[in-house]
């Protein structure tokens, strides 16, 4: 397993990079506040084929792998894009796996009809809070065992939930929607979905942690006091020097996540051996890059506010657009703590099932003669 980017995968970090760096930024970010959406950015994005790159080719996509996917989304992040790009990539996605290809048809594809994954089962036939539920013209929802699709497109602006984050978040009402799929088949699907959100939005918390970082670091070189550099104080230094660490192991993590969602696609089962530090399994690892990079965006994004002082809370600072913002994706789909469970109950679950294997391996077979231990 080689983590590291490949040849074509340096080439999208730089061409994404520098796109993201010239046409968002946190001076865009905080103009398409409260809303959290710059449509004259989405409409440039459309021209680099990113809202459908995630499909495979024979579908009409541009064939990009969930690795390639996720060196976009930690770009994305590091400029605090305000883009639905991740929903929207992981939705045509899934689309484009169900059995009817219309459901993925050139307006999905290119980006020009936005469209939108909700995370949670629906509850009473609404959606609750859809990640881009406020500018998606189509959310695809789970209501049931019924994988449903809702076009609704009026007044979505006004279905806009107020956060603190300034995400296009909304409810969406599933009344009229039309069922994609049914059944055991239409859980799985969205659940794969989810767990490549999972992927994708760790990728945009480790961005938004390494430029959180190097903000914090930036200021302190600069800011002044007592005649010399805050950034040359020990206890300044002492809240900075340990991140780096923490966000490339976050990195790594959603990395090995990417990689392992690309082996699942192929067909290929993860493992879980928890006894052999063997994790493979896609969901697993999903679940662990979601609250590793959470953590590593949060605690970055905290400190850096830290060290500019009162200034970090002020508007014209952008530390406080990442601080906000990194908070509201890490609980979006759950509370941490709440997905740190269901992890460990996935691996509880992974153990008990290799126990009872173990102990059905080692007890005493019957004679298959005489029907005797």
């Amino acid at each position: 397993m080689d983590l590291n980017l490949t040849e074509d995968q340096e080439t999208i970090c730089e061409v994404f990079a520098a796109f993201f760096d010239g046409e968002t930024g946190p001076a865009r970010a905080r103009s398409a506040e409260p809303l959290g959406f710059d449509a004259t950015a989405w409409e440039r994005l459309l021209e680099t084929g990113a809202p459908g790159m995630g499909v495979a080719e024979a579908v009409g996509g541009g064939g990009a792998s969930l690795a390639d996917l996720a060196v976009v989304a930690t770009e994305a992040g590091s400029r605090i894009a305000p883009l639905p790009l991740v929903d929207h990539i992981v939705t045509t996605r899934l689309l484009a796996r169900l059995a009817d290809p219309s459901a993925c048809n050139d307006d999905v594809l290119a980006g020009s009809a936005i469209v939108g994954l909700a995370l949670r089962p629906a509850t009473r036939g609404i959606a609750r809070t859809v990640p881009n539920g406020a500018v998606a013209h189509r959310v695809v929802a789970l209501d049931g065992d019924r994988l449903v699709i809702d076009q609704h497109t009026d007044n979505l602006l006004d279905a806009h939930l107020a956060n603190h984050g300034c995400l296009p978040l909304a409810h969406r009402d599933l009344a009229d929607a039309e069922t994609l799929a049914e059944g055991p088949a239409a859980v799985a699907a969205h659940a794969r979905a989810v767990d490549e959100w999972r992927t994708l939005t760790a990728a945009t918390l480790v961005g938004m942690a390494r430029e959180a970082l190097v903000l914090g670091v930036n200021y302190v070189k600069e800011r002044e006091q007592f005649g010399r550099p805050v950034g040359s104080f020990q206890a300044v230094q002492h809240l900075l020097a340990d991140l780096p660490g923490l966000i490339d192991g976050a990195h790594l993590l959603t990395a090995k996540a990417a990689w392992a969602g690309d082996r699942a696609t192929a067909g290929i089962a993860g493992t879980l051996d928890v006894d052999a530090n063997d994790v493979t399994d896609f969901p697993v690892l999903a679940a662990m890059s979601l609250v590793a990079a959470g953590e590593a965006a949060v605690l970055a994004t905290d400190r850096s506010l830290h060290v500019h002082g009162g200034y970090g809370f002020s508007e014209e600072y952008d530390i406080q657009l990442y601080y906000r913002r990194a908070r509201a994706l890490t609980w979006l789909l759950d509370d941490p703590a709440r997905e740190c469970r269901r992890l460990a109950g996935m691996f509880l679950a992974a153990d008990d099932n290799r126990l009872a294997a173990s102990a059905h391996h080692d007890s005493p077979q019957a004679n298959p003669e005489t029907g005797r231990s």
